[in-house]
């Protein structure tokens, strides 16, 4: 069978921090009023994504990797990660402050958990006036600094903080100390892991009282105590690619069209695009699909090229 441009359908998560701005901007069907984060391209276990458009619509991710591993994941991915699709794909409504936290890198999230660790990134698609970010030390700091502000709740002192708008980008490595601000939708680009060390939840409890489980002791080994550099200045150019993160696990792109666009792929591997304002068709042999603000696509490893049609900025991701 010939591969085509593949649509899923989004796993959405409730979260205790999580809005309704996934389906008023995005037009994600819930009713629910804490919906925090909506997965698109997953194949964490137990929330593999589903196929949703064309003769493998009701197949998984994994299914269709099994059918095709060449064809939709590439030589280059297949070699590295065998059958695992090795990122994820997310849009984060925060209504509220999301605690803040840190990933481990792959060798301490192998060793405890059997995972990849979590190298991540941001592009703020909306961001309320008055909302920020907390990424990373505002200076070198030290566990026993860390733990000493920690136990007297004066970990801000420590922290870097940054109002953020519409197009801002940040990139994360393991071990930065992080927390999504309330006001902010987000696509988040990152690898496949659902593994966080939660430091602070801003003493925050559910319907019953009840705080979320701090990973204190885990924490420690995890974070990198010295000041780095993860906000990315970056200027788009219209109907050109504007690489804007480069790191051994995912390259993204900024691609803003307004106009017809021959897309031809740079390596033999799977390319994702995250539509994060306005719509396109993407049209392939005789088959035209509509891609609008907040939704993915995966173009499998054998498409070489598409044409693009209307006025959009894409994200543009690949390994």
């Amino acid at each position: 069978m010939k591969l085509y441009p593949i649509q899923f359908k989004p796993i959405l998560k409730e979260r205790i921090w999580g809005g309704t701005k996934l389906h008023e901007l995005f037009n994600k069907e819930s009713k629910s009023s804490f919906i925090g984060e909506s997965w698109e391209i997953s194949n964490v276990p137990n929330d593999v994504s589903v196929v949703t458009n064309g003769p493998l619509e009701g197949k998984n991710l994994n299914e269709i990797i099994a059918l095709y591993p060449d064809g939709i994941l590439g030589e280059e991915v297949l070699a590295k990660y065998g059958l695992n699709f090795p990122l994820l794909f997310k849009f984060i409504d925060a209504r509220e402050d999301l605690s803040i936290q840190v990933h481990p890198n792959d060798a301490l999230a192998k060793e405890r958990h059997n995972s990849f660790g979590k190298t991540e990134m941001w592009y703020v698609i909306q961001a309320d006036p008055s909302s920020k970010l907390i990424v990373g030390f505002k200076e070198d700091s030290s566990k026993e600094d860390y733990i000493s502000n920690l136990k007297q709740n004066t970990l801000l002192n420590l922290l870097e903080e940054y109002r953020v708008q519409k197009g801002d980008v940040f990139f994360l490595e393991t071990g930065t100390v992080h927390a999504i601000g309330a006001g902010t939708v987000i696509a988040e680009i990152q690898q496949t892991s659902d593994i966080t060390y939660r430091l602070y939840d801003w003493d925050r409890v559910d319907a019953n009282g009840e705080g979320r489980a701090l990973h204190t002791d885990l924490a420690l080994d995890a974070i990198n105590f010295t000041t780095t550099e993860s906000k990315i200045n970056y200027n788009s150019i219209p109907n050109q690619r504007v690489e804007i993160v480069t790191c051994p696990f995912f390259t993204t792109s900024v691609l803003a069209v307004d106009k017809d666009y021959l897309w031809k792929k740079k390596k033999n591997a799977f390319t994702v695009f995250m539509c994060v304002e306005g719509k396109v068709e993407v049209h392939y042999n005789a088959d035209s699909i509509l891609v609008t603000t907040g939704e993915t696509l995966l173009l499998p490893a054998e498409i070489e090229q598409i044409d693009i049609k209307g006025n959009a900025t894409l994200l543009e991701i690949s390994i």
